[in-house]
């Protein structure tokens, strides 16, 4: 009978834990799996190297920091000859999970986004021919591509499905909420289980929840309320061409984002608190006390997961036939 008794509990505890990770929300973050890691290490290479914008000053890290949570932490990203970018940039942690790339979805994928700032002359400023005749006369580049492709010759195509691998390895799991979720109880204080209970009353994980905690949909920006942006950006409209998709953008991921400010597609909420508040008054119609405010805040701060942790690439030498850059015009 204890033994039936015992048996009995340890499945009751197995049930609670699955519980827990099923009937929630929001998922846990899985740790990446990296099938070819000689992509991947290519892919790191380029997201590090300058060498594929027309200055040879920015890379793809320069906007999305992975020592600053995959974003610059300023309103607008600076491109090309200090060009200040119309949207704020978005987090690269997590992005595989979203449904489209850019906050419009004009991506489909990772791969369709990389090539996207290289060729944008306020951005990287380059021309997609540009970088791959910068690549193909670096002799270590070639080897590292004929590593991961089999083949000496570089396209735009395999720098793009590089680029990508990577960025699908930077995933943060083990978050102390995602610890919540797989049953460690004392993961949260009671504020922030206060905060989290208070995000699913009040509505938010209508847009919030998965994996990334959004990143999963397109919303309308201003339900209750219109928003006043200070971004020309109109969102989904740009794609689709429909005036029922104005002001729809991607609903971000709320992972790390205590990390990623500031908020919003034009980054005018410059703390969480304030884009609490903002959100809860456009989107829901509600107005959260300062203490529940405080409770939704400590609840998200719960969701800064583990950050990419890798060796620092080192970049192959330029060879004497490597196209140089061309500085920035004098303003």
């Amino acid at each position: 009978m204890k033994l039936c008794i015992f048996a009995a509990s340890l499945l009751l505890a197995g049930t609670s834990v699955a519980w827990a990770a099923v009937n929630e929300p929001i998922k846990p973050v899985a740790v990446a799996k990296v099938a070819n890691p000689a992509l991947v290490e290519l892919g790191k290479k380029l997201f590090f190297d300058p060498r594929l914008s027309k200055s040879g000053f920015i890379s793809c890290n320069s906007c999305h920091n992975l020592s600053m949570g995959g974003t610059d932490n300023i309103k607008t990203s600076i491109g090309h000859n200090w060009n200040e970018g119309p949207i704020n940039a978005p987090t690269v942690l997590n992005s595989s999970l979203n449904l489209a790339q850019f906050w419009d979805g004009r991506a489909k994928d990772l791969q369709a986004q990389a090539g996207g700032p290289i060729a944008n002359p306020g951005e990287m400023g380059f021309t997609h021919a540009l970088a791959v005749d910068v690549l193909q006369s670096i002799p270590g580049y070639v080897a590292d591509f004929k590593k991961a492709f089999g083949k000496d010759k570089v396209t735009i195509e395999e720098v793009t499905k590089a680029i990508a691998a990577f960025e699908e390895t930077l995933v943060t799991p083990n978050s102390r909420f995602d610890k919540w979720l797989k049953g460690d109880k004392k993961a949260l204080a009671p504020n922030e289980l206060a905060g989290y209970q208070l995000f699913k009353d009040s509505g938010c994980v209508a847009c919030h929840n998965g994996a990334a905690v959004g990143g999963n949909s397109f919303q309308k920006m201003g339900v209750v309320e219109a928003y006043k942006a200070s971004s020309p950006a109109e969102g989904r409209i740009s794609v689709t061409g429909k005036d029922a998709d104005r002001f729809n953008f991607k609903v971000p991921t709320l992972r790390n984002v205590e990390m990623t400010y500031p908020y919003f597609h034009d980054g005018a909420a410059n703390t969480l608190k304030e884009a609490v508040e903002t959100m809860g008054r456009i989107q829901l119609g509600k107005k959260f006390t300062d203490d529940e405010n405080s409770k939704v805040v400590a609840f998200l701060k719960t969701l800064t997961g583990d950050q990419p942790n890798f060796k620092l690439p080192i970049l192959p030498p330029s060879s004497d036939s490597t196209p140089r850059p061309q500085p920035f015009a004098k303003k």
